[in-house]
């Protein structure tokens, strides 16, 4: 069978499923199944193929799974749990809240910096946008702000919890691609930041053209020690735990498995000096945390037999010989791959579009010359990626965060508006990645300072 058959066979059958209402796990898993029994089942009758299939299937399933560079994923979201359940993510919002005082478009700013914040303790952008829905909205749509300067903050600081550590698609995606997953965590560390900054850039220009947006109001001022106390006690904590992560990472000192956990203990021990912790929320922040990590390794498996499969089919070189046979300047090719990313997130979610992408475009980037050593490529590459979903997580008509926040929204709230909302802030973010691609240091190098 010709490459491109295969190939087509293949991506064609996973979309069909789920196009059907399958689980994007299922999917894969069903579509591996016949092939590796198609595949690597050998000659013989049907039975011994079948056998011979589901072995090769059962020997991924156990490699992916005992790879302990996933370890961070669960300790991620635990941090992320434990957070929103014992109360300590209201407590710093309502810190930087009081913090800010009178300035103009306050809760607009609030939502910037304390999504900010809780999306790199959290590491979930649906965990972040639900918060920030449920904590933000009622008060803006209260002090008669504009659905744009109310719900497009939340849709594009929800997307930070991809860039800045500790992300768990970042550590999923390292895992995929087979990059170094400390490099790539601390890699969205600038961007990240850059990005709040845009947001923040963003509602002010828009808060001076249209008063209206953002109604002023006025608030009791906090003497300035206070505000030294508050920072000091309600906030610093809170952000200590993400340095003592990202030091712990950069400097060498532990594994990004190691510092995950270190982070995760660090939410507990400050759940009990703030005597907030409770089973009740440590057992819904396990919950929550062993449900998602759940789905995480049923794709890791889904991807490791996916990838074999494309390659003992041939679909993987063929697809790199043929896209690399075109006259054509590579950041033309990037640009390619980052607008089908766009595309296929209006109708996938991000796991299922990691799923099938990272397989091809990681080997197609290998191939190209950007100018950059091959490692540091696969780095750079993998913000832009990062980034690609995270943009992808607001675009309609499916992205993921527009239902959360339609879920969150005050009642009456149009999908449309919600939708417009998010355009300005998405523009923000397509601007990052053209500074990325322009300046690539943007990306590189703080993880390659050492």
């Amino acid at each position: 069978m010709e490459w491109y058959w295969a190939l087509a066979i293949l991506l064609g059958a996973i979309l069909l499923l789920m196009a059907l209402g399958t689980p994007v796990g299922i999917a894969f898993l069903g579509v591996n199944v016949v092939a590796a029994v198609f595949y690597f089942g050998g000659s013989g009758p049907l039975s011994v193929r079948i056998v011979n299939g589901i072995g090769t299937l059962a020997g991924n399933a156990f490699e992916s799974m005992a790879n302990f560079a996933i370890v961070p994923i669960p300790m991620f979201l635990l941090m992320g749990e434990l957070f929103f359940h014992t109360g300590l993510a209201t407590r710093m919002f309502n810190a930087v809240d009081k913090l800010l005082g009178k300035v103009p478009a306050r809760l607009s700013y609030v939502t910037v910096a304390g999504g900010t914040a809780f999306a790199t303790l959290s590491g979930s952008s649906m965990g972040s946008t639900a918060l920030l829905g449920t904590l933000m909205v009622p008060e803006m749509s209260r002090r008669k702000y504009k659905k744009s300067m109310s719900i497009g903050p939340i849709l594009g600081t929800g997307g930070l919890a991809m860039l800045i550590p500790p992300s768990a698609l970042a550590v999923l995606l390292g895992t995929l691609a087979k990059i170094d997953i400390g490099r790539l965590l601390v890699a969205g560390i600038a961007p990240g930041l850059i990005l709040a900054a845009l947001y923040a850039v963003l509602i002010y220009v828009r808060a001076r053209l249209d008063p209206d947006a953002a109604p002023v109001y006025e608030i009791e001022s906090i003497p300035a020690l206070a505000k030294l106390r508050l920072f000091a006690v309600d906030v610093l904590p809170m952000i200590s735990i993400v340095g003592m992560v990202i030091v712990l990472i950069m400097g060498g000192i532990a594994t990004p498995s190691e510092s995950a956990a270190f982070g995760g203990v660090g939410v507990v021990i400050l759940a009990f000096v703030y005597r907030c912790f409770s089973w009740s929320a440590m057992w819904k922040s396990l919950e929550g945390a062993t449900r998602v990590t759940v789905i995480a390794l049923l794709i890791l498996f889904g991807s490791q037999t996916f990838s074999q499969i494309l390659a003992f089919s041939g679909g993987s070189a063929g697809l790199i010989n043929w896209v690399t046979g075109f006259d054509v300047a590579p950041v033309t090719m990037l640009l390619l791959m980052f607008g089908i990313l766009l595309i296929l997130g209006m109708f996938m979610d991000q796991l299922a579009m990691m799923l099938l992408t990272v397989p091809i475009y990681f080997p197609i980037i290998a191939t190209l010359d950007f100018g950059l050593p091959l490692e540091m490529k696969m780095i750079w590459f993998g913000v832009i990626m990062l980034l690609a979903l995270e943009i992808s997580f607001t675009t309609p008509p499916f992205g993921l965060l527009l239902f959360v926040m339609q879920g969150v929204a005050p009642p009456g709230t149009r999908f449309s508006e919600i939708c417009l909302a998010a355009v300005p802030f998405m523009a923000c973010a397509m601007l990052l990645v053209a500074l990325i691609i322009a300046f690539p240091a943007i990306a590189t190098w703080l993880p390659f300072l050492s």
